[in-house]
């Protein structure tokens, strides 16, 4: 994958950056990647192709359209293949690559999904909203994703990891 500047992210991703909220503190950005695989995401993702065929026992290049789970079918297993290079460059200090299909959930629709965000973001948007003529941050986000991807004509996946894939509860990180 390779990152794509992107300015239309600039405004937001300098709010994100260092978001004191008084309890907490957001640290975030927007960040488009090509989904090309480079040297090393071409390395990664045919070891993760090799390792998940490995695990079901065949070799099964159908094609039908199915969820993650259902591996078996390669379109499952590149959308996971994804998913990890995603997260690796996410976070490039941390090892995904034992990272299971389990650990994602498709969300189901893009609004249950927008008021998740909404809600996670409240405090954040009130801040949004005092300095930028009262508009939406949410809206603003969407706004400049829009531009690079249709979101609601994309899947949406959420990462829930256990303990041992979760890059925040390794010894050290505070």
């Amino acid at each position: 994958m390779k990152f794509l500047e992107y300015t239309p992210f600039d405004s937001i991703n300098l709010f994100l950056d260092n978001l004191d909220l008084g309890d907490c503190t957001i640290r975030g950005n927007l960040e488009a990647f090509s989904c090309k695989h480079t040297g090393n995401d071409r390395r990664l993702s045919i070891s993760l192709e090799h390792e998940i065929l490995d695990c079901l026992g065949k070799s099964s290049d159908s094609d039908h359209s199915s969820p993650v789970e259902h591996l078996s079918c390669r379109s499952s297993r590149k959308t996971l293949i994804y998913l990890v290079l995603t997260l690796s460059h996410m976070y490039p200090d941390y090892d995904f690559s034992a990272v299971r299909a389990h650990l994602f959930f498709k969300e189901e629709e893009w609004e249950s999904f927008r008021e998740m965000i909404d809600t996670y973001l409240s405090e954040a948007s009130q801040q949004w909203a005092a300095t930028n003529d009262g508009t939406s941050l949410l809206d603003s986000m969407t706004n400049v994703i829009d531009e690079v991807i249709k979101i609601r004509e994309s899947d949406i996946y959420s990462y829930n990891p256990d303990q041992d894939g979760d890059p925040f509860l390794e010894k050290g990180v505070m």
